[in-house]
């Protein structure tokens, strides 16, 4: 079958290196893609948030199944408008409908399924600028840090975290009513501040039944030591070293099997991954997030390890046959470290000539924000490339993925160099 992945990042060249190996893959298409995409695929540029475009390219193109990598076409519908229609409702997507994305495009549905089905999460309480005094009283209830979290997508930057009473005060004014994260931030969920170690769960699921993938820990800080301002994430570890037979079964009975249940019990259709994010307090693992696709950087770390035909996995959708998939798991750990474009996650440079790719031999190198000129390597993005490598441990796994990373080589090329500092 011909296949169509929508999506530019690092995630989208690991589907893309998953999927060419498939023995059911006859064509392989990447919108809009990117330079690594571009060596083992056919690269597309559309709009991939233009849905008619989208329509149009896979009726062309005599695309079978279509693999949503990120957030924004999943949150805006795609699903729904590939199944409504006539000509599409064939074509398999893989991601959930719109409103099953909902409970990564609005915070404020997601702490309501959460408390609904008595899922672990913080305390919380939603404002809007109409009660933007009744926000400051609850502020006032609350231990600092204080968290704010704009309800809708903000690319990764709508989640404030504020030692200060009235600093909190004065960012939940400027998100209700200057609008810091446009739309976005037009309703602010405050929450109680949890104190603990984050993790990564990912599910992928039929809607019917569901497989656990391996966990995973990504580092979004641009500074070492988690300092400085958020990024799109800094590296990934996976499995996580902390998360014993113990957690695991904590985390299944008490968050993934609720979560599944839940969408049945609210007739919310689902298929696709949920990454859901977690704080792991004195051993008590607690709901941070939910988002509805895998996330970037972890699937560099998480995919490697699984070792099956992904669309046989995603075909398992139709009939919903998930439960006669064994997914098998490489007992290696792998460890990601991502190389930005100096400045990032502020203004930064595009266009610069990338060497040494070409000299890593023991590790994957995963391109996200490069683009392909000729036969040459240009940056085209804050996060540029990932590289992954496998070891016995994640230390030994880092290595090779520090050592591969020093072959690498583009102008003010940064990456952190104490990914695993808190494990």
């Amino acid at each position: 079958m011909n296949i169509l992945i929508l999506g530019s990042g690092g995630r989208e060249h690991a589907f893309a290196l998953k999927i060419v190996d498939s023995k059911l893959m006859d064509q392989l298409y990447v919108a809009p893609g990117n330079s690594g995409t571009q060596q083992i695929a056919t690269n597309i540029s559309i709009n991939i948030n233009d849905f008619q475009e989208v329509k149009k390219t896979a009726l062309e193109l005599d695309i079978k199944m279509i693999i949503v990598g990120p957030e924004d076409p999943l949150v805006n519908g795609i699903h729904d408008y590939f199944a409504s229609d006539i000509e599409t409702k064939s074509i398999a997507i893989i991601g959930p409908k719109k409103m099953a994305a909902s409970l990564e495009g609005s915070k404020d549905f997601a702490k309501e399924f959460l408390v609904r089905h008595n899922i672990p999460t913080a305390a919380y309480a939603t404002f809007t600028k109409e009660n933007l005094s009744k926000g400051f009283d609850f502020l006032k209830t609350l231990n600092p840090p204080y968290v704010l979290k704009a309800d809708g997508l903000a690319a990764g930057k709508g989640v404030l975290i504020i030692d200060n009473l009235a600093e909190a005060k004065k960012e939940l004014s400027e998100m209700l009513i200057g609008e810091k994260f446009g739309k976005a931030s037009s309703k602010v969920v405050i929450e109680e501040f949890l104190d603990g170690i984050e993790l990564s769960c990912f599910v992928i699921t039929d809607g019917k039944n569901y497989k656990i993938l391996p966990t995973a820990k990504d580092y979004k800080r641009i500074g070492e030591g988690d300092t400085g301002l958020n990024t799109g994430g800094m590296g990934a570890i996976s499995p996580v070293p902390f998360a014993d037979n113990n957690l695991l079964s904590k985390i299944e009975t008490n968050i993934i099997i609720p979560t599944i249940e839940g969408l049945k019990k609210d007739k919310i259709e689902y298929q696709g991954f949920i990454f859901i994010g977690l704080i792991n307090v004195n051993n008590e693992p607690k709901v941070i997030e939910y988002n509805v696709r895998m996330g970037d950087p972890e699937t560099e770390a998480v995919f490697p390890r699984i070792k099956n035909d992904f669309v046989e996995i995603f075909q398992s959708f139709k009939n919903k046959t998930l439960d006669q998939i064994n997914i098998k798991i490489d007992e290696r750990s792998s460890a990601t470290v991502v190389l930005v474009s100096g400045g990032y996650p502020n203004k930064y440079k595009k266009g610069l000539k990338i060497s040494g790719i070409e000299d890593v031999v023991n590790s994957t190198v995963y391109h996200a924000g490069s683009v392909q000129k000729s036969n040459e390597i240009h940056t085209n993005g804050g996060r540029v490339l990932a590289i992954t490598s496998f070891g016995s441990d994640f230390k030994k796994a880092l290595e090779k993925s520090y050592e591969s990373a020093s072959k690498v080589h583009f102008e003010g090329m940064y990456y952190r160099k104490d990914l695993g500092f808190d494990l």
